[in-house]
């Protein structure tokens, strides 16, 4: 049998094999890459701008690749995403700091399980633990240093990275106009109400959020036609036409 770098009946499979899950961590993503210190790595190659929402989707491809691979193709992944950082630092003639890529595993971490819970249940301490761990082994694959040791420490970490490592900058007024031009007004009005549901208040403060939550109704319309297998037809509803192929993708069968 082969061995997977995420055992077949792990809850991140569970998290990550579903598409509108998925999408929830997507929209957290989106609002916290917006305010993270270290944002003008994502624009030194121009990518990030260019096309805010390819950057993102990279990303969680990339993570999925990992989570739904067989241990040594999943190791080759985690190889060449730090292969990739390596060449952008070469180029810039600088290291990106090592806070940076803590604060993008932190992230990974906590939306998985905001996602999850909105759209599923309650995950127990255990499951959160799993999902800590599974992050926290991409993290010592990749050399990274100031791991947390155990998700104890990941939780104060995350506290104290959410109250003193965010800022509202040029970048993030920037972001948020690429992705109004990008999406289309609805749909950018749609992804903000989104992360009101699954961000923390230090990104929804920082970000003038609100807390009006006026997308709930639609989570509960959308759960109700996940259960009349109804749930594509609001996908293409609510994304860019040039999108839905890879949405589509992020459904896995775990």
């Amino acid at each position: 049998m082969s061995d997977y770098f995420v055992s077949k009946d792990s809850i991140v499979r569970e998290i990550w094999g579903k598409a509108d899950t998925v999408l929830f961590i997507f929209a957290g993503a989106a609002a916290e890459f917006a305010l993270n210190r270290s944002v003008d790595w994502l624009y030194f190659t121009g990518r990030l701008p260019a096309d805010p929402l390819g950057r993102l989707f990279s990303t969680v491809s990339y993570s999925q690749k990992i989570i739904f691979s067989e241990n040594e193709k999943a190791l080759q992944s985690i190889d060449q995403i730090t292969s990739i950082h390596k060449a952008v630092e070469a180029n810039r003639r600088a290291n990106i700091p090592a806070e940076a890529y803590l604060e993008v595993l932190y992230m990974l971490i906590d939306y998985s399980v905001r996602a999850f819970e909105l759209m599923e249940r309650k995950l127990t301490r255990a499951e959160k633990v799993e999902v800590f761990d599974v992050f926290y082994r991409v993290g010592l694959r990749m050399g990274l240093d100031k791991l947390p040791a155990d998700y104890a420490q990941y939780l104060h970490e995350r506290e104290k990275h959410l109250n003193e490592r965010l800022i509202r900058s040029r970048f993030t007024r920037d972001l948020y106009k690429q992705y109004r031009k990008h999406l289309g007004r609805m749909r950018y009005l749609i992804l903000k109400q989104a992360q009101v549901l699954v961000v923390p208040v230090q990104v929804k403060r920082l970000l003038s959020l609100g807390n009006i939550q006026w997308l709930m109704p639609v989570v509960w319309l959308y759960k109700l036609c996940r259960k009349l297998r109804l749930e594509n037809l609001l996908k293409l509803a609510i994304l860019p036409p040039q999108y839905v192929p890879q949405v589509k993708a992020l459904d896995t069968v775990y």
